[in-house]
């Protein structure tokens, strides 16, 4: 009696992992679906920078080519250089507006998880309220302010803009309320340390991981940002990638050939994000006050 008891609930349970599993494919399939969306034309781009200008138009859409280094040449080539200006700008406007982002941002967010006063509530409030405004709304503003104090044209115009993030300091300040004990602060102090060294070497620690992420999310934005850029600058010498390749796709338009260029660029530009994904990522811990309290 209890053999056949066993056999039905194992036939039941064989019979509802079955019925179920369609349903558990389906969440499955989409991440697929949503893969191949994002990353076809990534695929499609690495395989026209490699096609020859005769070959662009005449071969298959999906058919690797054979000028892919001619390509690369070329574009180095192109305005003495022009292309390595275009990715140092970029570099600038990315590495130091991502940096400066992330320490204000850190700054930012764990005093207001950590300390109590008067107006850290509106102040947070305000914040969550200018994540939700685009940024081509504040272009123009930021245009006409700039030109008032004589930095339109300049690479200040591009990196100022970027230091203060909303999105940033709220993350900030979710994550050091997650990640830094009271008790490890209450302990610091009792030890006699003060507020600044509390910060530095407590809290900052502890918050590597969330700066990580920020950093990340601020250096991808400004690497691909071309509407603050476009509006501010018009020396073609301060331009980033976004813009430069722009230019490039303009003038297209009466020189074909500069096509194979701009998708040779296109490919390179994104070359220094994954190396950053792939390189960054091992700061990500699940563990992160491990060590922390002995």
């Amino acid at each position: 009696m209890a053999g056949v008891t066993a056999a039905t609930a194992h036939r039941r349970r064989a019979h509802g992992a079955s019925a179920s599993r369609p349903w558990g494919v389906a969440p499955t399939a989409l991440l697929l679906l949503g893969a191949i969306y994002c990353l076809f034309p990534v695929f499609w781009v690495l395989i026209a920078a490699t096609k020859s200008p005769g070959e662009l138009f005449s071969t298959s859409t999906l058919s690797f080519g054979t000028g892919f280094f001619d390509n690369v040449a070329e574009l180095f080539a192109y305005r003495d250089g022009v292309f390595w200006l275009w990715a140092a700008n970029t570099l600038i406007y990315a590495g130091g507006g991502a940096l400066l982002s992330t320490a204000v941002s850190a700054v930012s967010g764990y005093a207001l998880a950590k300390y109590r006063f008067p107006g850290r509530n509106a102040i947070f409030n305000l914040l969550i309220g200018g994540i939700l405004v685009p940024a081509v709304v504040l272009a123009i503003p930021q245009y006409l302010l700039f030109s008032e104090i004589g930095l339109a044209d300049s690479h200040w115009a591009v990196l100022l803009p970027q230091i203060l993030h909303p999105y940033g300091i709220y993350l900030a300040r979710v994550y050091a309320a997650a990640a830094i004990p009271d008790s490890l602060l209450e302990a610091g102090r009792i030890d006699g340390a003060g507020e600044w060294h509390l910060m530095s070497r407590v809290a900052l620690p502890l918050m590597v991981p969330g700066m990580v992420t920020i950093f990340l999310f601020q250096f991808v934005a400004i690497w691909n940002n071309f509407l603050l850029p476009f509006i501010m600058l018009g020396d073609d010498g301060k331009f980033p990638l976004t813009v430069g390749l722009y230019t490039l796709l303009a003038a297209g338009a009466n020189q074909p050939a500069l096509y194979n260029l701009i998708l040779t660029g296109a490919l390179l530009s994104i070359v220094p994000l994954i190396a950053l994904f792939l390189t960054m990522q091992r700061y990500w811990k699940t563990d992160l006050s491990s060590g922390a309290v002995k």
